[in-house]
């Protein structure tokens, strides 16, 4: 994963041949399962594979800078993500679909355990990235998109809250006040992106995401919540006008219509779309930098990687500079 990271970051030659390449899947579905079982594991920022995921999950953020590999991430299907372990199977899904399931996990398991501010941006910055080139999402990928969302906004408002609490019974405990309003800017900045990446696949794809509509007429109340929020009405507008056409459509149905029934209607409503109905914004892009000081992560990194792949003799007790303990 050292070697892959270093080519793509400092090897334009490599990364412009990795990119013009149609199989892609090849090179990213290994990084994807790289992430998805770093994501698994218990307490993964503190675990021995922690500089692993990162290099993963910053190669896929360095790929999402490309609009051809996002276009044809999207184009590209899989039909073995038996390595995902979902609560149902997914069946055939393309290659975008399964980076943002991937990523959605991540930052779902980061938000309730490691709450890792770094790993938390860079997942959002990759799906930003590939958000203009969102097309056929299935269902259960709008779902974990939306819901994700839901997640940060149920957070949200429960910090919110102990905060009015604890102000209200003067209960000043300094460091604690300070990681709440830390924690929420965190989820401010996390809402509002994926508002925004929603905006981006309604403007850019709305006819192309059928199921993606359906789940926003299905979660509006949601929606509703952010409409009173100065940091978000701007970004609300176009989804709520969505909301507002594609329900007058829906609700000429009968009730108890089935679910082909509705995204029959969704659909053939989207073919009456005017595509200029919508507020246009800039357009998201998010660019890897390398920090200018990465002496800290990549020596005990590869320090490791000498110590376990060398065949070298080393006394475990003397080592300082990694945790051996999770190295057998």
């Amino acid at each position: 994963m050292l070697f892959l990271y270093m080519l793509l970051h400092r090897n334009v030659g490599f990364r412009n041949y990795v990119l013009s390449r149609i199989n892609l899947e090849k090179l990213v579905l290994p990084v994807l399962i790289v992430l998805n079982n770093g994501a698994r594991s218990s307490g993964m920022i503190n675990s021995y594979n922690a500089h692993h995921v990162y290099l993963a999950l910053i190669v896929i953020l360095i790929l999402s800078e490309d609009d051809f590999f996002c276009k044809v991430a999207h184009e590209t299907m899989i039909k073995d993500t038996t390595w995902f372990n979902s609560e149902r199977p997914l069946g055939e899904i393309s290659l975008g679909g399964l980076i943002i399931l991937v990523f959605v996990r991540i930052i779902q398991l980061n938000t309730l355990k490691t709450k890792d501010r770094y790993l938390h941006t860079n997942c959002l910055a990759a799906l930003a990235n590939m958000s203009s080139y969102f097309k056929n999402l299935t269902s259960i990928v709008c779902q974990k998109l939306i819901g994700l969302l839901e997640v940060f906004t149920r957070r949200h408002a429960k910090l919110i809250e102990n905060m009015r609490v604890r102000a209200e019974y003067d209960i000043v405990q300094e460091k604690e006040s300070h990681n709440y309003h830390k924690d929420i800017t965190a989820l401010e900045e996390g809402i509002l992106t994926l508002l925004e990446i929603c905006n981006s696949c309604l403007t850019s794809n709305l006819r192309s995401n059928p199921h993606f509509i359906y789940t926003i007429l299905y979660k509006r109340n949601l929606f509703d919540t952010f409409q009173n929020h100065p940091m978000f009405q701007d970004l609300i507008w176009n989804i709520c006008t969505v909301i507002n056409h594609f329900s007058s459509r829906v609700q000429l149905l009968e009730r108890g219509s089935s679910v082909s029934a509705v995204l029959d209607a969704i659909e053939k409503g989207a073919l009456h779309w005017p595509t200029d109905r919508l507020k246009k914004f800039p357009e998201l892009r998010f660019k890897y930098v390398e920090d200018d000081n990465t002496v800290e992560f990549f020596v005990p990194y590869v320090w490791r990687l000498t110590f376990q792949f060398s065949t070298l003799y080393w006394d475990i007790t003397r080592i300082r500079l990694f945790n051996t303990s999770f190295i057998v």
